[in-house]
């Protein structure tokens, strides 16, 4: 996808060194750092310089590729690996980029370990974006459906970021959306601010603009009385967990969102790809669900008058706050689940007809 016209995906590997555009300047800035060693990877997942359940993903498996590269031995490539896997505790494709990284390493020989490892990591990647590209050919027949019905602007409500600058290319949610604008279907979206982090108005509004796409930030909680005004033609979020029953673990808030929808019969669709779908919990009860600093809701960051990005506390000095990230939504909220594969009912059923 586009950033100021140039073409961009969201980690590449060059020279030795692997490259993200650091998410946590955006909007304001456009930085691309580069990461150099294991322990760059695991801090850039843990401080969200790259974030969104694919790409943090991409990044653990180049993280593997890193520590090869910096010290080959057996010992320090499993402890990298467990530290990669507990940088963030809710995203399943971090865990499965990992197992799969070392799953595929441990037939290579010591002297072409590296090579297989960057080649390993660049094909989960490359695989991702294939993937989300299938989601979003996919997801468009949705928004075609609508629009033939309509025949004038598509409204879109999503949640938190599950753009391309949440995955390699395309993005999981977003897909559809730019497969449509591409089509010439002219599409609203709704973004949702979400709090606490903004990543909805700092990053979903921000590609959707590089993309030309109309779209309108809103805060949280305003999707409900637009859905009761017939103002959201459909919803459509992505997911860092989804079990095999269809129950979807997301940003925060998406919970809600998909009562509201429920409640207004507005279709609620997830966009995934495969490498999402956990199928060993059987229990929603038993996801991880990361609790972060509370200090990313007492603190919100902005540009002031002089271009500088700037942290205030916005939160009494002596109250406390909860900061859990994800929430649960039950499968019978889900009008569909959106994968490379296909679209599907989001059950046990609907999931075992597309992935046997």
């Amino acid at each position: 996808m586009k950033i100021e016209g140039k073409e961009y995906r969201t980690i590449w590997f060059e020279n030795n060194i692997v490259k993200i555009i650091d998410q946590t300047k955006l909007p304001h800035q456009f930085i691309i750092k580069e990461l150099r060693t294991v322990k760059d990877a695991v801090n850039a997942i843990k401080i969200m310089e790259v974030r969104g359940a694919p790409l943090i993903g991409g990044t653990a498996a180049y993280g593997i590729a890193l520590a090869i590269q910096e010290n080959n031995d057996p010992e320090f490539i499993k402890k990298s690996a467990e530290e990669l896997i507990q940088s963030r505790p809710t995203a399943i494709n971090l865990k499965w980029a990992v197992d799969r990284m070392i799953k595929k390493l441990s037939v290579i020989n010591s002297d072409q370990i590296l090579d297989a490892a960057l080649n390993e990591a660049k094909e989960i990647c490359d695989e991702d974006e294939k993937f989300c590209e299938n989601i979003g050919i996919n997801g468009l027949k949705i928004i075609e459906e609508i629009y033939n019905k309509k025949r004038e602007t598509v409204n879109i409500l999503t949640h938190c970021n599950a753009g391309w600058l949440a995955t390699i290319n395309w993005g999981t949610a977003t897909s559809p959306i730019y497969h449509a604008h591409n089509k010439g279907i002219p599409v609203h979206v709704w973004v949702d601010e979400t709090r606490p982090r903004n990543q909805g108005a700092n990053l979903t509004s921000y590609e959707l603009n590089e993309e030309g796409i109309n779209n309108t930030i809103i805060a949280d909680n305003t999707g409900g009385i637009l859905m009761q005004r017939g103002e959201v033609d459909m919803c459509i979020v992505g997911t860092d967990r989804t079990l095999s029953n269809g129950d979807v673990c997301n940003k925060i808030g998406t919970y809600l969102k998909a009562l509201a929808a429920h409640d207004n019969n507005v279709p609620f669709y997830v966009a995934l790809p495969s490498s999402t779908i956990d199928w060993n919990i059987k229990n929603a009860k038993d996801i991880p669900i990361e609790e972060r600093n509370s200090q990313e809701l007492s603190h919100v960051e902005g540009i002031d008058e002089n271009n500088k990005i700037k942290r205030i506390q916005i939160y009494p000095n002596k109250s406390r706050a909860m900061n859990l990230a994800f929430d649960v939504t039950p499968a019978k909220y889900v009008t569909a689940l959106i994968t490379e594969k296909g679209t599907c009912e989001a059950s046990t059923q609907g999931l075992k007809e597309l992935f046997k």
